[in-house]
């Protein structure tokens, strides 16, 4: 994806080709996960490098407080004993900040795309003023940064999960908050600078919330070698993202993968975007609720899809009907995009991954009664929940710590907070 942040440019060829070095070489131990096994001779076979070349660009990773070593030691090795390299658990991270209509989740992701610090609140963002939410939203975010500090982390820069059309820095649309046209990544880094005088300007970066959860269930989910796979995301409406051969597909202007507003019934009930019959009517978390008789304090929120989930357990036949019904509804939606781009697996989140019990065998039915390749059926497993990794606070965070590793000679230097 194209960089969220503005890194130095740079200055010569060698110097390019060094940054481009110390990018593969972060990234090379980076991906040694937590087992710390990577070594400098492992590093230069998988990077290409010599081995001299890779420890000049380790000791430099190494001073500027990207890489440490375990004291751990391997031997049969040509040459001396290989020491554990591991990716920095302090210096630069990621602020991810998830927007959405009933709560605001604020993460810090390290460089080994570790989740260290995350703080939530449940608010109902409906009708309150895009001003008003993006500055709760920062103060959140603030107390976030004051706890990423106590583990000497240092967040370079936020990125904004939203739920909507999200261009240029600005929410184009997003119609279960009422906003038009609002300029997200402004107002929120504007209250996040007045909320931390003395401190620069964190560089503040947008995208649609399923974006970012896809993203993340692809960066740190259990897909294993699927790279191609539709994300689907139930929260008070129905998100979507689409993920072709490890790259998210965002479509011309940015908009792709809005399939909680494709029509199931143009004379079914009126929805927010002013169609009629979307999918998010039938399968988003408040349709869902009003069906299943699940009303009351609480029924808009989080704690009423956990009462839906406890009927569905104890059996209540409403509350297994509507998720089924969801389920349907979702499954023939979902055929017609699997017969239009062909993944290799349809991947649900946000209220759905619970729900799956119930939600999944209608939904797998539709599937394989409609998807024409005559390759999906029951059971397959290519119809699966998402893991607990794949959300979009984290995905936004991950996102701007994919810049730091892109250039990490950009983030160096301590930027004072």
């Amino acid at each position: 994806m194209k960089s969220i942040l503005t890194p130095l440019g740079p200055k010569a060829d060698k110097d390019t080709v060094r940054r481009h070095n110390l990018s593969l070489v972060l990234r090379a131990v980076r991906d040694e996960g937590e087992s710390g096994e990577a070594t400098r001779a492992g590093v230069a076979a998988r990077v290409g490098l010599t081995r001299a070349a890779v420890s000049s660009l380790v000791e430099q990773l190494m001073d500027s407080g990207f890489l440490t070593e375990s004291g751990k030691t391997f031997s049969g090795q040509a040459g001396r004993p290989g020491t554990a390299l591991k990716v920095a658990r302090t210096g630069p991270a990621g602020l991810g900040v998830e927007i959405n209509i009933d709560y605001v989740s604020v993460c810090v992701v390290d460089l080994a795309g570790t989740g260290r610090v995350r703080q939530t609140e449940h608010l109902d963002n409906r009708g309150a003023p895009a001003e008003d939410v993006l500055a709760r939203a920062a103060a959140i975010a603030a107390r976030t940064l004051d706890s990423a500090r106590e583990q000497e982390l240092r967040p370079v820069g936020a990125a904004l999960a939203l739920p909507g059309l999200v261009s240029g820095g600005a929410v184009r649309q997003a119609p279960n908050l009422g906003w038009n046209e609002v300029p997200a990544q402004d107002l929120f880094g504007d209250a996040l600078t007045a909320l931390r005088p003395g401190r620069p300007m964190l560089p503040v970066a947008s995208e649609n919330e399923a974006n970012l959860a896809a993203l993340a269930e692809l960066w740190f989910g259990g897909l294993g070698d699927v790279r191609s796979f539709l994300y689907l995301t139930g929260e008070i409406g129905v998100g979507g993202a689409l993920v072709l051969n490890g790259e998210l597909l965002r479509g011309a202007h940015g908009f792709a993968g809005e399939i909680g507003h494709v029509v199931v019934d143009p004379d079914g009930p009126e929805c927010r975007c002013g169609s009629r019959g979307c999918l998010e009517q039938y399968a988003g978390q408040s349709a869902l609720l009003r069906a299943a008789g699940v009303d009351g304090p609480g029924a808009g929120g989080g704690s009423g899809v956990l009462e839906l989930e406890r009927r569905a357990r104890a059996g209540d036949e409403r509350a297994v009907a509507a998720v089924a019904e969801a389920g349907r509804m979702l499954g023939r939606v979902v055929s017609g995009a699997v017969n239009l781009v062909d993944p290799d697996a349809v991947v649900l989140g946000g209220i759905y991954r619970g729900l799956m019990p119930w939600l999944s065998p209608p939904a797998d039915e539709e599937l394989t009664g409609r998807v024409v390749s005559g390759l999906w059926s029951p059971g397959s497993g290519r119809l699966r929940a998402s893991s607990v990794a794949g959300d979009a606070a984290r995905g936004a965070a991950a996102l701007v710590v994919q810049d730091v590793l892109d250039d990490p000679v950009a983030y160096a230097e301590p930027s004072g907070g």
